[in-house]
């Protein structure tokens, strides 16, 4: 019988580019855009320059499943204006 499955998580909100996590192991569950004028968002594992997870996202309000691991940390760099909660687990091993 399978276990089941957490789908709860800490939040971060942010409205500007900037590490979501800095520098921990942590999974990346989804987001809820708040509110958006043609905002974009670029997520990246481990760091500004670390690896691109999908490319740029123009989400629209509500919540997005994205269930990523990211390595070393997870980042947002965000374009035109919004306002998004990350919802990540704490830090992994």
């Amino acid at each position: 019988m399978s276990q089941p499955v957490a789908e709860y998580g800490k939040s971060v909100n942010i409205t500007a580019t900037g590490d979501v996590i800095l520098t921990k192991n942590t999974v990346l569950l989804g987001f809820y855009v708040n509110s958006t004028t043609a905002g974009t968002l670029v997520l990246r594992r481990g760091g500004s320059g670390g690896t691109v997870l999908g490319g740029t996202i123009t989400p629209a309000i509500g919540f997005h499943k994205f269930p990523v691991s990211c390595i070393a940390g997870l980042h947002a760099t965000v374009g035109g204006t919004i306002d998004v909660t990350f919802f990540v687990l704490d830090e992994q091993p």
